[in-house]
């Protein structure tokens, strides 16, 4: 019986990445990585600028696909998985970047209906081109996050803070499963920070979310983990609860890479 016949499949509600390398060219990016994500909890990777962060989520919504290795999203195979099985994850896979990715000339209502697209059939031209029952729901999910006032403002007029929460309601409109954050509060000053992370950390206990999120704030990520995993050079180098870790016992994950392994991930 070969290896490939003993591996098992995740529970439906998890994320596993199996013996995971992704190389870009000449570049590792992820390096033999194996980590499981429970569900139901909150989850921060932290690590320095490029030790592989944001590409670790690329890979659990299917934007990625490993160099070798398997990855596992809701007991789909995205690591083989066709176009038409991605776009179906993808509807329970919310997503939250740096740089929030709206629309600046459209209301911020409109922004958060594109959250339904991936689920209508045909193009959109416009706000009332999209379903009352869309409409509704965007407008709930605004009231959620605090912007109900704000619903017809072009979104370009919003703050940052208030942007990352525009984008949190249009990633909870798709009502997923899995929400994702690359760096949500990296362009964001301490008070709106701390603001979205409580809403994160709110939304994601009431709604049984799966939350994957990258930091480099070590406070924030101390506060609002249930568990940290350290990435270094594409590596896993801590994964435990956050219950009781210390700053000292996250320093590590920062230290840098010695120069004979900088070159062993560069060729």
């Amino acid at each position: 019986m070969t290896a490939a016949a003993h591996k098992t499949i995740p529970e439906l509600g998890s994320i596993r990445f199996e013996n995971v390398t992704k190389k870009f060219g000449s570049i590792t990016a992820l390096d033999n990585v194996s980590v499981e994500f429970a569900a139901n909890k909150i989850n921060v990777l932290l690590g320095l600028s490029g030790s592989g962060k944001s590409t670790m989520l690329r890979h659990i919504n299917g934007l990625n696909k490993p160099s070798t290795g398997d990855v596992w999203t809701l007991g789909t195979p995205v690591h083989s998985a066709s176009p038409t099985t991605l776009r179906a994850l993808r509807n329970n896979v919310g997503m939250i970047f740096q740089q929030f990715h709206l629309v600046e000339s459209m209301s911020v209502l409109e922004n958060v209906c594109t959250g339904k697209l991936g689920s209508l059939r045909g193009p959109r031209f416009g706000l009332w081109s999209y379903p009352r029952y869309v409409r509704e729901n965007a407008m709930e999910q605004l009231a959620r996050v605090g912007l109900a006032d704000k619903a017809f403002q072009r979104a370009g007029t919003l703050s940052g803070g208030q942007q990352q929460r525009a984008a949190i309601a249009r990633a909870l409109i798709q009502r997923p499963t899995v929400l994702l954050a690359d760096e949500p509060v990296a362009s964001l000053d301490p008070l709106s920070s701390a603001g979205v992370i409580e809403l994160l950390a709110q939304i994601s206990r009431e709604e049984n979310l799966t939350v994957i999120c990258s930091l480099h704030q070590v406070h924030i990520a101390l506060e609002f983990a249930d568990r940290i995993v350290g990435l270094n050079a594409g590596r896993v180098v801590l994964d435990r609860p956050a219950a009781g870790l210390t700053h000292n016992d996250v320093d590590g994950i920062y230290a840098p890479v010695p120069v004979d392994e900088r070159v062993k991930i560069a060729v």
